[in-house]
């Protein structure tokens, strides 16, 4: 039997450094602090910052704000990021990880072009775990679409229920794309949901990483559930603000997403 909710502690809302971009890592970590996030998630990019373990120490203590997780350099954008090993990037993201605190490294499955690292992925994946007595949360994806055609751009596949991870990030972007219900997967997964990236989408094909509430995941549902249930991971709002009118109107969105997400995962 669980332990009775209210006995459980609130679950922490932080906020993923890219949901300021174009905005920096430093500007992501200044806008948690001020916008009293709980903590922040480093999403290893392009910007040298994010990926200098002295930098992002500095930036946290300096704003007093944890970093609760590192995403790992796996998007297209980032492939030449930390170079072009794949296990080599995710060694050095648990490197970065045990340095500054965190205990969650975020992780995309491969792509499928990717052909040797696909195909020791999940054993490897538990490998590292191993390793760094570190939680590697494989991130659910999505097909490709483009209009009526659809690409399985990823390996063994995008979605990770069909996989035997340990742990698992359930994006409630990538569900909306991928026409998934979040709420499902989020039962279906039980104990192995292990980190969350809080946004919403629409279901179109594109990854819209909406304001939660503003798509159509059931965003209150599924933090309802969360709450009740035992998950001790964390809560990271992942929203795009690139197409914010000014920087009031982003810091806006922020704001309304943190208030959401402690809304409705209250306990």
């Amino acid at each position: 039997m669980g332990v009775p909710t209210a006995d459980r502690p609130d679950l922490r809302v932080s906020l993923s450094t890219s949901s300021v971009y174009p905005g920096s890592t430093a500007s992501g970590f200044e806008a948690a602090a001020r916008l009293g996030f709980d903590g922040v998630e480093v999403m290893v990019s392009v910007d040298e910052v994010s990926g200098d373990v002295d930098a992002v120490k500095a930036l946290s203590e300096f704003h007093e704000v944890p970093i609760v997780s590192v995403h790992a350099p796996c998007l297209l954008l980032t492939q030449h990021v930390w170079g072009t090993d794949p296990w080599g990037k995710l060694h050095r993201s648990a490197e970065m990880a045990l340095e500054v605190g965190a205990s969650v490294v975020v992780v995309h499955p491969p792509f499928r072009w990717q052909r040797e690292y696909a195909r020791g992925f999940v054993d490897g994946v538990a490998e590292l775990e191993a390793q760094y007595d570190l939680a590697f949360a494989v991130e659910n994806m999505y097909p490709w679409r483009t209009g009526r055609r659809e690409f399985q751009a990823y390996a063994p596949g995008w979605d990770p229920l069909r996989e035997s991870y340990g742990n698992v990030t359930i994006d409630l972007s990538h569900s909306a794309t991928a026409g998934v219900d979040s709420l499902v997967m989020a039962r279906d997964l039980g104990p192995r949901l292990a980190h969350i990236h809080l946004t919403d989408g629409s279901g179109s094909s594109r990854d819209e990483h909406l304001v939660p509430g503003r798509g159509a995941q059931p965003t209150h549902a599924f933090l309802e559930h969360v709450a009740a249930s035992d998950f001790a991971g964390e809560i990271v709002i992942e929203i795009n603000t690139r197409r914010a009118a000014s920087q009031q109107a982003r810091e806006a969105d922020l704001i309304e997403s943190l208030l959401f997400a402690r809304r409705h995962a209250a306990r």
